[in-house]
């Protein structure tokens, strides 16, 4: 596997390295090993996978706050997806700046996403469906979010959003005086 770091500390871009042959090709989507040789998290006790029908439909901003922080390894195996990470961790030299990633079925390519980490996707195409395991089960009580129009972060999404939920569009603005995000 090839780990190729980011604008954000910790988050790489995680490309396979095929090896084929006339049937096709074998590669490794993940390996603890190369993972922890990284400083990655390795090991995830939890697989989710989000199936989107429309273009245009955005999930997210979420992220766990600690206890609960968790790796994502998000990868599209049909479609395409627009991934944006944000850095939501207060300490770190990368606070609250956001990086995004075009992850889709053909170029096969996986975004290791750090704990303390707001992640989120927009799908440029219909019938998307994105796959994550994660480091952490779901703790309700730690879930946050930020919005993903906020113009603190100034995110350009390069197809509308047409689809969101009510949820996902009514986590507060950085900019509010509780100071980042709210409970669910």
């Amino acid at each position: 596997m090839i780990f190729k770091s980011t604008t954000l500390e910790g988050a790489f871009v995680v490309e396979m390295e095929p090896r084929g042959d006339d049937r096709g090709f074998f590669a490794r989507v993940m390996c603890r090993d190369e993972f922890e040789a990284h400083g990655l998290i390795g090991d995830f006790p939890q697989i989710n996978m989000s199936y989107s029908v429309h273009k245009g439909t955005l999930r997210g901003l979420h992220y766990q706050v600690e206890p609960h922080g968790e790796a994502k390894l998000v990868r599209c195996l049909r479609g395409a997806v627009m991934d944006v990470i944000v850095d939501m961790r207060p300490n770190s030299p990368t606070y609250r700046k956001h990086e995004q990633f075009e992850l889709t079925a053909d170029n096969r390519r996986q975004l290791y996403v750090p704990p303390g980490f707001a992640h989120g996707f927009l799908t440029l195409v219909d019938d998307a469906e994105v796959t994550y395991p994660v480091s952490a089960r779901y703790e309700p009580s730690a879930e946050r979010g930020v919005r993903y129009d906020d113009p603190a972060l100034g995110i350009t999404w390069p197809v509308p959003v047409v689809h969101v939920s009510p949820k996902d569009s009514t986590w507060p603005l950085l900019s509010n005086a509780s100071g980042q995000t709210r409970q669910p």
